[in-house]
């Protein structure tokens, strides 16, 4: 069986090795266009390329999908089926119809809740129990398709969307190989469109926390935007990025320094209990644990965060 592989970041390119490391035929790679990076802005190439590369896979990185560049590479490859893990882009409905077993789209939830750009982030920052991926036959519609086959996993309670990242990235990659192995066995299920929801790409206007919220929800969304785009509070006038917490039952003012001391780091209130700030970075500064922080950065207790 002929394949054509569609992908980008890291997530997508454990797929991509695992199909390697099982002898598919890939027949080539479709990725995005190297782009700047860091910053020094210094122009990189998407995992998904630099593993083609070294497996000596064709690799194609089209700007438009609908050119007569990208018929002639599907007509000159002639592939049985094309594989979709994160690559990023829409896909124009000839393509979805042009192999024999169509499209088929490896996706980091349990569809179909999260269907869109960031299903990991949302599971951790919405407070989901559970999380995982889903094969589906691809359609015109965003993670519309019929569900192929699917594997749960449980959230742990500190784990950040990174860490989630990659232990979905490995399941999913053998789902991906065990749907590929039994494709014509097995019998696609229709979403239940009453379940869906979607999971919006995430940007840095939607960083900064709401003290308000309870210590659990602040918790997951400081977990969610780990590691980008990194959850950002204001503390006399400045910025603090919060790169990761722990629960604490301590109550006071909203916002309010409870605590700030080298034994406990800096705990602030929620509108529902305390969080410990674990790992943090001030502007201009290095990423360090609160509890270094506050032994070169006095702050006295009962002032508030977010202001």
């Amino acid at each position: 069986m002929k394949i054509l592989f569609m992908g980008t970041p890291d997530f997508a390119a454990v797929s991509l090795k695992k199909l390697i490391l099982q002898k598919y035929e890939i027949v080539g790679v479709f990725t995005q266009s190297d782009k700047p990076q860091g910053r020094k802005k210094i122009l990189t190439s998407p995992p998904v390329k630099l593993l083609s590369l070294e497996n000596n896979i064709d690799v194609y990185q089209p700007e438009n999908l609908r050119s007569d560049d990208v018929k002639e590479i599907l007509e000159d490859k002639k592939p049985d089926i094309i594989v979709v893990v994160a690559y990023g882009k829409i896909l124009p409905e000839y393509i979805l119809n042009f192999p024999k077993y169509g499209c088929i789209n490896l996706h980091g939830s349990i569809l179909p809740r999260w269907r869109g750009a960031a299903p990991i982030q949302w599971s951790i920052i919405s407070g989901d129990k559970t999380a995982g991926v889903t094969t589906m036959r691809m359609s015109k519609g965003l993670d519309t398709g019929d569900i192929l086959l699917k594997h749960e996993v449980d959230i742990e309670q500190n784990e950040t969307s990174g860490q989630l990242f990659e232990r979905l990235s490995v399941i999913g990659a053998d789902l991906l190989d065990k749907t590929l192995k039994n494709i014509e066995d097995i019998t696609p299920q229709p979403q239940d469109e009453s379940k869906a929801s979607y999971a919006n790409m995430l940007n840095k206007d939607m960083s900064f926390i709401d003290w308000s919220l309870s210590n659990k929800q602040i918790h997951c969304f400081i977990r969610g935007l780990n590691p980008w785009p990194i959850a950002i509070t204001k503390f006399n006038g400045k910025q603090l990025k919060i790169y990761s917490s722990s629960l604490c039952e301590k109550t006071g003012k909203i916002g309010e320094v409870i605590s700030a001391d080298e034994k406990t780091g800096i705990i602030i209130a929620c509108g529902e209990g305390s969080i410990i700030l674990d790992e943090i970075q001030a502007s201009g500064g290095k990423r360090m644990s609160s509890k270094d922080y506050v032994r070169g950065h006095k702050m006295e207790l009962g002032s508030t965060f977010g202001e």
